[in-house]
């Protein structure tokens, strides 16, 4: 099946996905975007399957500072080398991710973080959370799409949320 060079060029601006794995996914659903859509998460979501375990010794810390000064955000995302750190799509995760964080206050970044006596509490994990900026993605798939496009394992280490006035939780 041949498909239209403007079908791939919507897709790819949707997605980021590289321009043969945009082919392949409109071959494979006979050009069918919505089907391509979700053939792309789920080759994504393989994709990072594979990389996990990886060494993610490089990566990035982002901050992200409301506008009003009252309420900050750290996160530290590491990758596998120094050349995906620094390229425009993994600082722009970073910081995507740093601005979720301060907006709805995740406890955990992963579900095997959560305690047992925690686990109804499974909203609060970052991973888990529709993304601040498109309800309708989860800032784990937002992790798969990356690694997907980048090749590389990539991590969401840890994070921290400060907002002025907030009530500290005494140390466990």
């Amino acid at each position: 099946m041949k498909v239209s060079v403007e079908a791939i060029k919507t897709l790819r601006e949707k997605t980021s996905a590289s321009l043969n794995d945009v082919r392949e996914a409109l071959v494979a659903t006979k050009g069918d975007e919505q089907k391509a859509l979700a053939w792309l998460r789920q080759r994504g979501a393989m994709v990072a399957e594979q990389r996990q375990g990886r060494a993610t010794g490089q990566g990035r810390i982002e901050a992200y500072v409301h506008h009003d000064g009252r309420l900050a955000a750290l996160v530290e995302v590491n990758c596998e080398t120094d050349f995906v750190a620094r390229t425009e799509e993994f600082a722009q995760f970073c910081r995507d991710v740093a601005m979720h964080v301060a907006a709805t206050s995740p406890q955990w970044v992963r579900k095997d973080e959560v305690p047992a006596q925690g686990a109804h509490e499974a909203h609060a994990v970052l991973l888990e959370q529709p993304f601040v900026k498109d309800e309708r993605t989860t800032v784990g798939q937002l992790l798969q799409a990356l690694i997907a496009k980048t090749g590389e394992n990539v991590v969401v280490r840890r994070f921290a949320r400060f907002a002025l006035g907030e009530k500290l939780e005494p140390a466990s």
